[in-house]
């Protein structure tokens, strides 16, 4: 025969009530048990200690007796007895016979009970609980030895039933189990609903979770309580809004990407089209053709590059090679290879310098490189309206302090907060992935240095990049 395994509840509900109700049962079973067996001891210790005073003070009035006159005194005290309704009183042989009793049913016989041997042996009185061996009834019986001259002449013995003190005792016990039952059921009611208070809202977020999961962006889940529940709500609507932010931003930036690298590749095969079937006679317009591919492929080259870096920085394969810089230097490189591609679209490219010199910084030239060029890029393509473009180094502090400005329309005050974020292009209509100056920030965050951007006084946007000097 197979025995089947008894399976453990799966939800937090069954778990929770097995669990909880399975442990309140048991405290409740001990506690009845407990209390059963101290409200026995009290009442049967109590009448056992009050019957063995009795037997010992009635077996101390005879004590004075001679033993003539002890059977006559016996008999005029169980004549007298006037508790014979409750108790029955005896007086026995040291043999254990009984010679007297109150209730007259009983005499000249032997009840047999350990009580009456162990009071003769011990000269002491002893109480004895059980049933009787000729009734079958429980019985509790004391015993207390007469003794004269040193020797045992008698026995009394007081009997009474159990049974008055058993019920007693039964319904106490009835009257404690429903106290408990009481106290499991009202705990039932109590987790229950105590469990529906938490399993009802969970199980919401969970449904809102799977439709999230499945695609479902952006729904929103009624806040019912502030409590962890409602602080977890309000977590999984934060979290359903930002996935449906990025699930946009992303698309948005698929779809930009696709747009950037679609146009000079547009431009570089029509050219080279254009050039290869030999239509173009003209060396002038042959020269122009290349260079517009030359352009667009640079311009290629450098969103490639931008997507790479991107990618390295979201997989954590994003590292510097660090080494002793001129961070003047290397901002004059970049200075000096822009200023001629910005005189060509008429755009005036300034750079002040401070005279005081700067002592070597920790850093990766190319990756500084890389954020001036980018930086200077950016001003030529949303500022170049304004035909300007200024770069300054100086040295405040412990820190080189690069700023780059240009004097075009600026940065829309609700969008400078979000302008450094990835994919993030704003209202600007110029060309780009959105992902440059996400790569900056990285860069100089590396450098421990800091990138603020905002707008100008007077107009056009300011960049100012501060790096750490240690001497």
């Amino acid at each position: 025969m197979r025995l089947k395994l008894i399976s453990r509840p799966k939800s937090i509900r069954q778990r929770w009530m097995f669990n909880n109700m399975t442990a309140l049962a048991l405290i409740v079973i001990l506690a009845l048990v407990s209390f059963c067996v101290a409200i026995a001891a009290y009442y049967y210790t109590s009448m056992g200690n009050g019957l063995s005073t009795r037997a010992s003070q009635a077996a101390s009035l005879f004590r004075n007796y001679t033993q003539n006159e002890y059977y006559q005194w016996a008999q005029n005290y169980v004549n007298s007895f006037s508790e014979q309704n409750v108790l029955e009183l005896q007086f026995l042989t040291p043999s254990g016979q009984v010679t007297l009793s109150s209730y007259g049913l009983t005499a000249y016989t032997r009840p047999g009970t350990e009580d009456i041997t162990i009071a003769v042996e011990t000269m002491g009185p002893y109480v004895w609980s059980g049933r009787d061996p000729q009734t079958g009834e429980r019985i509790m019986a004391a015993s207390a030895p007469v003794v004269y001259n040193g020797s045992v002449v008698g026995i009394v013995r007081l009997v009474t039933s159990l049974s008055l003190v058993d019920r007693q005792i039964a319904v106490l016990f009835g009257a404690a189990t429903l106290i408990g039952l009481l106290v499991l059921a009202l705990t039932y009611l109590t987790n229950h609903y105590f469990l529906r208070s938490i399993v009802e809202p969970v199980a919401r977020l969970t449904d809102a979770a799977r439709r999230i999961a499945e695609g479902s962006y952006g729904i929103q889940i009624p806040k019912l309580n502030d409590d962890e529940i409602g602080d977890l709500t309000d977590s999984i609507n934060d979290m359903s809004l930002k996935i449906k932010q990025s699930e946009k931003v992303q698309s948005e930036f698929i779809s930009s990407v696709s747009h950037e690298l679609r146009t000079p590749l547009t431009a570089i095969n029509g050219w080279a089209e254009t050039i290869a079937s030999g239509e173009l006679t003209n060396p002038e317009d042959v020269k122009k053709g290349m260079n517009i591919i030359m352009s667009e492929a640079r311009r290629l080259t450098n969103m490639v590059e931008e997507l790479l870096e991107f990618s390295r920085i979201e997989d954590g394969r994003f590292t510097l090679s660090v080494e002793p810089m001129d961070i003047k230097a290397e901002l004059e490189d970049a200075v000096y290879t822009y200023k001629e591609f910005f005189r060509k679209d008429g755009i005036i490219l300034t750079h002040t310098d401070c005279e005081e010199e700067f002592p070597p910084i920790s850093g990766d030239p190319e990756r500084m490189r890389q954020v001036f060029c980018n930086l200077l890029d950016n001003a030529a393509k949303h500022g170049g309206s304004g035909m300007k473009i200024d770069t300054s180094i100086s040295r405040e502090g412990d820190y080189a302090v690069i700023r780059i400005r240009d004097y075009g329309p600026g940065i829309p005050p609700e969008e400078l907060p979000y302008i450094k974020s990835k994919f993030y292009k704003g209202s600007s209509k110029a060309r780009g992935s959105g992902i440059g100056l996400a790569v900056c920030e990285e860069i100089i965050s590396r450098h421990e240095g800091t990138l603020d951007i905002g707008n100008a006084p007077g107009g056009g946007c300011l960049v100012t990049i501060r790096l750490p000097i240690r001497t």
